[in-house]
């Protein structure tokens, strides 16, 4: 990865500057190449980390854009030109810079490049997408207070596909999974009681 910048230099350089400037999401991602859906994913998961009701609703359908086209093999990251013309303000990446920077000073000395095979072998990145889609699907429900779990566990993604780190990234697949198996059966309990409650009324 030489030559490369980390995540959080590449961070703080996108927050240098103009507060109030948006910054596109074409630009953001220019010349990462493949790391660039880590970077996409990174941005897609910033309304998840802003402490508003819709937050998840607004990161989830991104994040499950990004997990299909992970899922199809697509090799750069595709946006609708609506949204590849949008962004965030560099005032909202500086926040969320600070937000998650304890996480990061920790992860840094654990995160490297390694195992770099898992991100050229097509059923590796076919995984990756499905859990991304699940995760993201998961994160656009209105689950109280699960915002910020299910952002932290796309945020290990984020980084894994960043630093190219397959490490980092098979401990991904196994928190990923492991929030999917245990929510998705909390989901189907909830669904069941608000069916007894709806027959119930009815």
């Amino acid at each position: 990865m030489a030559g490369e910048r980390g995540l959080r230099a590449l961070l703080d350089g996108f927050a240098a500057g103009d507060p109030d400037e948006v910054l596109r999401l074409r630009e953001l991602l220019a010349g990462l190449g493949r790391r660039a859906f880590g970077m996409l994913l990174l941005v897609a998961i910033l309304p998840a980390f802003i402490p508003i009701p819709i937050g998840g609703a607004i990161s989830g359908p991104l994040v499950m854009l990004i997990g299909v086209q992970l899922l199809l093999g697509t090799r750069r990251p595709w946006l609708p030109r609506a949204i590849a013309e949008r962004g965030p303000h560099r005032h909202a990446l500086a926040r969320f810079g600070r937000k998650v920077s304890p996480w990061l000073l920790r992860l840094e000395k654990l995160v490297r490049p390694r195992l770099p095979q898992l991100f050229r072998q097509r059923p590796a990145m076919m995984l990756t997408g499905l859990l991304l889609v699940l995760l993201g699907l998961l994160l656009s429900l209105p689950i109280p207070l699960t915002n910020y779990l299910f952002g932290g566990l796309l945020l290990l993604f984020a980084l894994a596909l960043l630093e190219r780190d397959g490490g980092l990234l098979l401990v991904a697949w196994g928190a990923g999974a492991i929030a999917i198996a245990s929510f998705g059966v909390l989901s189907e309990k909830v669904a069941g009681l608000a069916a007894q409650a709806l027959g119930a009324l009815f």
